[in-house]
């Protein structure tokens, strides 16, 4: 694992209990990262998630007290946990937060809708609206993944569902989100505003070392479906470049069989090979639009250039031609093309990097401590903003 940015814990009053919740924790993902980054802040905080693999987060998250909802104790549920989907709201409603004093969640999924004591402030740093319930329905739940018929059934459960996140917008005090990609979207489905602190990224460990590309692609990556690792594949295929996979998740049969020997996957690695895999690769692949994007950032602070669609946040961790190619439309065609140039092009590594530095960690940290002690410190009646 990471090491933790620095020592230094953000200053709390004396006798105020901090919650922190996040949606699962089942490995680390650029959400737990951010997280990691929360706990070394906040040592003294408990957590509160859906779901809990142990051993499976880094050891500044283990170590907080967790408490886990029923959910945790469903069949198969540490591997199939996003089959209880609809479980959800009734999970984290269940959370008692009664008895402390500030909420923090980190939410993707369902947490943000906590129920907190009456006193009690509530800080979401949202990594996004549930993209399922919103606009992302068919990558995940549509007639060409899962049958007409499924597809049809499950229809109603999601639009539930995201009448649900909706109406349970106000129980936050203050948003913060991870880009003004994700503000956009807050103001759209929530009707709020939010502030926007960009995650961290660990320049400090990801860096270059002298290593000469081989000219291979990479993705590092969830193997989900909007991330859209099957384009990258495709693209691949198109441009004859070698891709190398890293990462874990439901779509890697169905990925395996899409590539046949045409690519590498290499499962999921230590952030040591992770770090390996970026200063040995040509480029690095962001073919679906996201939310932010911490891989780029990491892959870009070892002095390596990004393609991404350009769409999303992207359009705020890739600057187009000095640190990566920004490709227009997601098609194979307009990504191969991506892809070819950036193998081609001579980028500057120092630049690369210094864009890379302007996302680091302790910056994130200063950042959350400030808003978290504003919202804090807040005078009573100052209302949600």
């Amino acid at each position: 694992m990471i090491p933790a940015a620095r020592e230094a814990t953000a200053p709390v009053p004396d006798g105020v209990r901090i919650a922190l919740v996040h949606d699962w924790l089942t490995g680390m993902r650029g959400g737990e990262k951010v997280l990691e980054v929360l706990c070394g802040l906040y040592p003294r905080a408990e957590l509160f998630t859906l779901v809990h693999v142990p051993g499976s987060v880094a050891p500044a998250i283990e170590r907080l007290r967790i408490h886990r909802s029923f959910v945790s104790h469903l069949p198969l549920a540490k591997r199939l946990y996003r089959h209880y989907l609809p479980l959800f709201p009734t999970a984290v409603e269940q959370f008692d937060l009664d008895g402390f004093d500030f909420v923090l969640s980190t939410s993707h999924c369902a947490v943000k809708s906590v129920i907190t004591g009456s006193r009690a402030r509530h800080l979401c740093y949202c990594f996004t609206p549930m993209r399922y319930a919103w606009d992302q329905f068919d990558a995940y739940f549509g007639p060409g993944r899962l049958g007409t018929l499924r597809a049809r059934l499950i229809r109603p459960v999601i639009g539930h569902l995201a009448r649900w996140d909706a109406a349970t917008a106000g129980r936050v005090d203050r948003y913060v989100a991870i880009s003004q990609h994700v503000a956009t979207r807050v103001r759209r489905y929530y009707n709020r505003d939010a502030a926007v602190i960009y995650p961290p990224v660990d320049t400090q460990f990801f860096q270059p070392d002298g290593s000469v590309p081989d000219g291979s692609a990479l993705i590092v990556s969830a193997l989900v479906p909007y991330k859209r690792v099957d384009l990258a594949i495709e693209a691949c295929r198109r441009c004859g470049v070698r891709l190398r996979v890293v990462g874990s998740g439901p779509e890697l049969p169905s990925l395996r069989r899409l590539a046949g020997p045409g690519a590498e996957f290499l499962g999921a690695l230590s952030d040591g090979d992770v770090r390996a895999c970026y200063r040995r690769a040509s480029v690095t692949l962001l073919p679906g639009e996201e939310d932010f994007g911490i891989v780029p950032l990491e892959a870009q602070a070892c002095g390596r250039p990004v393609v991404a669609l350009g769409r999303g946040g992207a359009l705020e961790t890739v600057v187009d031609g000095e640190t990566g190619v920004l490709v227009a439309d997601s098609s194979p065609e307009a990504l191969a093309d991506g892809i070819a140039r950036a193998v081609s092009a001579r980028f500057d590594e120092t630049v690369i990097r210094r864009h890379a530095e302007a996302f680091g960690r302790d910056r994130f940290a200063d950042g959350i401590a400030r808003v978290v002690s504003e919202t804090l410190h807040a005078p009573a009646g100052a209302g949600r903003w």
